[in-house]
This record gives structure tokens, sequence and C-alpha cells, in this order.
């Protein structure tokens, strides 16, 4: 049962209580007056405040960024959709799922059918009503044979989505989906404003926290608080904000160092300990879903061959990447998205380990003594990329595999360079749940399979685990998938990465930071306050 002194300090908190009143409360309780004048101080302290404008400086965001939700595909674009625009259901910072668009959700049919309730007299930020209308064409958006969107995978197994009534969404699936609530979470499904069916994602108009008030691609992106939003107890306290997209890691250390910056993310793990010791500087690290990969397309030689693909696995030092690139903060992959602390991480899968004669062996078996390999990287794909391939670069050539690393430029790094040149730096943020990662990026066919990877049995588990509702059969089918990744895709991941930033100590912070994305979920604009 919580005790009566944590009730009041959560209502000070809020507001709903002046510190007079709480003052006179505490002291009814028994507690001294001196004593409940200093809770009150600290509590006061703690509490978020609202005003001013955040600017916060982005390691990503290119020139050729839309607002089109289907497309985005960097932090920049996460952070920025997730501040103006609202969605049916929102991760929780302790990874659980919680109502936004939508107030409420059950399911029916085994999960085959998902009904949502949404949130009453809720409106866009030019006053017109969500309604169901708007939530089905934002739906369908991502859907139909001409869709590019990355989100159509998530959406492939949905029969039909229609209204009932004026606050109700009905979603009918072609098979059964446990974690499908989450996937009305991904960054890429907002709900939009529509017209004649259509969602109009042009105008840059949302439900969400803050208004957009301007975008300039690759450069800025400037928000004011929405006042008419449902949940402004908990969220929005900044009046405004300024995103910047700073794509080189001085630039963004240094703007946080001389105060013309508040938060960064992405910091140069190379100077970190500096960082650590600047006066007004906090810095953050948060384990999660993050990973950085090497992509082999295998649909194009040489990675056609399952032999070269396990040679090249082989032939990395896992830990050397770690300790050099991720300076310790993160730990070692084994060729797979999944994270350990994920529900059903595959803990019995052998760890694979840096082994150049192993890598010669599967090197003979692809028919080949040695081979000369092209990898195509750069720093907006990860800090540290272009010299993570070096690395490769150098623990390879002992197996007989010459990787030549190829510097590419930043800028459209995500259009003209991953999941088009053969052989890629990348890095993924994870998700929240095992099915949204494998239909995002490892389902044949996907618009994100970067790696043109296509793996029938794959694919068949992917339906069924999706469907199943006991928990140990599930466990056992995505245990099976991380395994075929592991042995037969076309997936080099050697480290999964904390999620490194920093801020000025003017920045209030939550107690606990969401894992699922960097910044606090992606969401520090919403959470985050001055002090």
């Amino acid at each position: 049962m919580k005790h009566p002194l944590e009730s009041l300090k959560a209502r000070l908190a809020t507001g709903s209580m002046s510190r007079r009143q709480f003052m006179r409360s505490v002291v009814a309780t028994g507690i001294s007056a001196a004593a409940a004048s200093s809770v009150a101080d600290q509590v006061m302290a703690a509490a978020p405040k609202r005003g001013g404008t955040i600017r916060i400086g982005k390691g990503h965001g290119q020139t050729t960024d839309t607002m089109n939700p289907g497309t985005a595909e960097n932090g920049y674009m996460v952070n920025l959709l997730q501040s103006f625009h609202g969605y049916m259901t929102e991760v929780a910072p302790d990874g659980s799922l919680v109502p936004g668009v939508a107030e409420s959700w059950e399911a029916a049919d085994g999960g085959k059918t998902w009904v949502f309730d949404l949130r009453k007299d809720f409106t866009f930020h030019n006053g017109k009503t969500v309604s169901p209308e708007d939530v089905i064409a934002s739906i369908n958006h991502h859907r139909g044979e001409d869709s590019t969107s990355a989100a159509k995978p998530l959406l492939s197994s949905l029969a039909d989505v229609r209204a009932d009534g004026p606050g109700r969404v009905v979603f009918e699936l072609t098979s059964g989906n446990a974690d499908f609530p989450f996937t009305l979470s991904d960054y890429h499904i907002p709900v939009g404003m529509s017209e004649d069916g259509k969602v109009d994602w042009k105008t840059g108009v949302g439900c969400g926290a803050y208004k957009l008030d301007n975008f300039e691609p690759g450069i800025r992106a400037d928000l004011s608080r929405n006042d008419d939003h449902w949940d402004l107890e908990n969220r929005a306290f900044f009046d405004s904000a300024e995103l910047l997209a700073i794509i080189d890691a001085n630039a963004r250390q240094s703007g946080l160092l001389t105060g013309d910056l508040d938060a960064i993310d992405k910091l140069d793990l190379k100077t970190i300990e500096r960082i650590k010791k600047a006066p007004g500087i906090k810095v953050h690290s948060v384990p999660g879903t993050q990973h950085f990969t090497f992509e082999m397309m295998c649909t194009s030689d040489p990675y056609t061959d399952r032999n070269l693909r396990l040679a090249l696995k082989y032939a990395i030092n896992r830990q050397e990447l770690v300790d050099k690139i991720l300076f310790g903060y993160g730990v070692v992959g084994n060729d797979h998205p999944i994270g350990q602390g994920q529900r059903f991480f595959n803990k019995d899968l052998p760890q694979r380990e840096y082994d150049p004669d192993k890598a010669r062996f599967h090197l003979k078996e692809a028919g080949l003594d040695k081979v000369k390999i092209e990898l195509s990287a750069a720093d907006a794909a990860f800090a540290g990329a272009v010299d993570a391939a070096v690395l490769y670069q150098n623990s390879a050539a002992k197996a007989g595999i010459e990787i030549v690393p190829v510097r590419e430029p930043n800028d459209g790094y995500w259009t003209d360079v991953w999941n088009v040149k053969p052989f890629t730096a990348v890095y993924w943020g994870g998700r929240p749940v095992e099915d949204l990662m494998f239909s995002t990026a490892y389902e044949s066919g996907v618009p994100w399979n970067g790696t043109r990877w296509s793996n029938a049995r794959f694919d068949e588990l992917l339906v069924t685990a999706r469907a199943e509702l006991d928990e140990e059969k599930r466990r056992q089918m995505y245990y099976e998938m991380q395994e075929l990744v592991n042995m037969d895709g076309g997936l080099i991941a050697p480290m999964f990465a904390s999620y490194v930033f920093g801020t000025r100590d003017n920045v209030g912070l939550p107690e606990g930071f969401a894992s699922n994305w960097d910044m606090d979920g992606e969401r520090c604009i919403e959470r985050w306050w001055f002090t």
C-alpha cells in the first residue's frame, strides 16, 4: 500500500496541491515542519516545469527526408514524427504499451479481430476532430500494391479495417496476432488528417503534443506546444523546440559544450571522457535494442553463396569492435537482430566468435582461396562506421578476405547506399517486439529487407508465431528464427550499442529512459523539461 506521504508528494509534483497545503498535510502526519519543508523543496525541484525552448542536435537527417511517414528511415525523422503526430498506441518508458489516440482496445476470435475505441473530443492541430475515417485512411496509406511504405509488411495480414460508429475502429486480420496493438505504435503509422479517404501528410498537421511550425529537410524543424492536447499534465513541458540535423559529431558536441544546444544524441565515444568532465554536462547511457550491422545482399554475387556469408561472419572480431568503436558502451551481437533484454532472445544459441580458420574453411567451401569485397560505410550509418570497416578489414585479412572500405557521403546514405549497394554498414534501432523487427527487415520481399534474404521456413514461422498465444510455443519459434538468420542470413550483427546522449544540467529528466529508441524513445521533446 502506498504511504500517504507518497500520494501527497505526487499531488505537489503535479500541481494539484499548493506548497502550503502540502506542508499542512505532511505536518498532520507527524512529520516536523522542517522535514516537511525539506521534502517540499526536493519535490518541487524535481517536478516538471513548463517553459522555454529546447534545442536538440541530432546526428541524423538528410535533405531527401519528407514528412511522408511511410518512408522515414532515420532517428531525426522518428523524433520529429513522434513529436507532432499522435499514434493509436505508444510504447511507455518501461516497454509496456499504453493508450494514445486509442483509449482502449480488446481482441476477439483468437487475436484475428481487434477493436479500438478512440479518445473522445480529440482534435488535430487545426481543430478538426480525429475520426475513425482518419484512422482508416492513415492505415490504408501503407497498404496496396503501389505502396512503398516500410510499414506495408507490418500490415500484410490486415484483411479489413472499418468504422463501427463515431469512435470505434475494427481491424480484421487474416490470422491471429497477439502483438497487433504494438504494430500501431510503429513510428511509420501515425494518425494523420484525411480528406476523401486519403491521408494528407504533406501539410504537417498532426494531433501530437507539439505542432510543426517549420521543416527544412536535413537542416531543422521548429515546433510549438499543442495547448489542446489531451495529456498536458504528463508531457509537452517546453513551450517550443528546435530540432537540428547535425551529422558531424564534433559540431554537435561543441554546441552542447558552449550551451548553443541543450541536448545531443550519438556522443563521440572516443572523446566521451572529456565530455563527462565538462562542467554543466550530463552523459547518459541506456542499453536497448539498437544494433550496428553490416548487411550483405544475398541476391548479389558473391553473397549468394551461404558459405561465403559464413566466412564473412567468422572473419569479424566482435569484441574488438565493442572495445574500440563502442568503448564498452554495448555488448557483442550474434548475427540476428534480437537484443538480450527482449522477451524471446535465444540465450541457447552459441555465440559466434572470431575464428579466421573457420572463415577460411567456409571460403574454401565456397570454392575460393581468397576474395576481394567492397564495404560501404559512413558516419550516417553509425558513429565510427568507417573505423569499424577498417577494423573488419584487418581481422578478415587473416582469413584471406580482402575488405575494401568505401567511405560514402553522409547526405543521402539511406537513399543512395543502404538497400542499394550490396555490402553496407547499417544501424537499427530495433523494435519493441520480435515480430515487428522480423516483419520489417527479414520477411521475404519486404521493402526494408536490405539483405534480400529469403527463407521459406523463416516466413512460415513468422506467420505461425504471430498467431500463437501459447508463450512457450512462441518462444521456440522465435528461437528457431534467430538461428535461421544467424546461420543462413545476410546479416552480420557484431554489436548491440547502448544509446549514449548528452544534456545540459538544466534539462529536467524522468527517473528512467525508454530503451526502444535513442533519447528516451525519441520522445525527449515531450517527456523532458527545464529545471
